[in-house]
């Protein structure tokens, strides 16, 4: 395709702008109306449903030539919610960078079993590990503000963007910066550790696909196996829950008994496994180990 817009373009309607940008990103994502949508609300900061609406609408010059460089981006691999620099998750829009892991819908479910346990347990203290953006500790936060969350990661270029998403949905967490465990006050316990941490093989082909090209590697890859990350977590949690103490992780679709595994090697009681949408395995629960 010749390069667009071409320099005597001035003005372009919402429906030719989607027509032309939907066609370009086709051979390169298969949402390309989508992106196409998402992206073109985001520069005129409109809704996606005032795209529908006002199809006739005329972008300016100005508008449609950022428009064009975000597609042509966009046609490059670069993920939409790095351009946009947000993601919903949750019914919250959230800061996104290239330094964090993009939110993904499946992460939900951490969410939804976290808030389960916590119903019964307002006051609970709450730890996130590895919380890159900040959606579990944020999220968590602002649906149980009497609880204490607090979160943890490797990254300060991370925990920039979580800390500036507390802000963003005024949701008090307390942020400490180090490997795991080990950024933590000594004497803090929680009752409560859920962590979404990285779980892809460093050999995984997918590494080289879609979105997860630009991703932090650091947020995404643990080990030969993916498990390396449960590993350390399984052996350094005991120290920081307390007694009657619960631990929630989030991993892959086909992880569910390598983690079992893992967890039972540590002596970890009452495993359950929860299920998604989809039918997978996605989460699992544990006590702490008995003392």
């Amino acid at each position: 395709m010749p390069n667009w817009p071409t320099p005597e373009l001035h003005a372009c309607s919402v429906s030719d702008a989607l027509r032309e940008a939907a066609a370009r990103i086709g051979e390169h994502s298969p949402t390309a109306r989508l992106d196409a949508e998402v992206l073109l609300a985001h520069v005129l900061d409109k809704s996606r449903t005032y795209l529908r609406a006002w199809p006739e609408a005329l972008l300016d010059t100005d508008q449609l030539r950022i428009y064009a460089d975000l597609i042509h981006r966009r046609q490059g691999g670069m993920p939409v919610a790095y351009l946009t620099g947000s993601r919903e998750f949750w019914s919250r829009e959230f800061i996104v960078s290239p330094d964090v892991l993009i939110p993904r819908p499946e992460t939900e479910l951490l969410i939804e079993c976290a808030l389960a346990w916590l119903a019964d347990r307002p006051a609970a203290t709450v730890l996130d590990l590895a919380t890159g953006s900040g959606v579990i500790a944020v999220t968590l936060a602002a649906e149980c503000p009497n609880a204490r969350v607090y979160a943890s990661d490797l990254s300060p270029a991370a925990l920039a963007v979580a800390r500036r998403n507390a802000a963003r949905h005024q949701s008090r967490v307390g942020f400490f910066e180090g490997d795991w465990f080990a950024g933590l006050p000594s004497h803090l316990r929680f009752d409560l550790i859920v962590s979404n941490p990285p779980y892809v093989a460093d050999s995984d082909p997918h590494l080289r696909d879609g979105d997860v090209r630009f991703e932090p590697r650091l947020a995404l890859v643990a080990g030969s196996d993916g498990l390396d990350a449960y590993r350390i977590i399984a052996a350094q949690a005991p120290a920081a829950l307390n007694p009657d103490g619960v631990l929630m992780l989030e991993h892959g679709y086909d992880q569910a008994e390598g983690i079992r595994e893992v967890l039972r090697q540590c002596r970890y009681r009452a495993i359950v496994h929860y299920t998604d949408l989809q039918g997978h395995l996605r989460v699992t629960s544990v006590r702490a180990p008995l003392t």
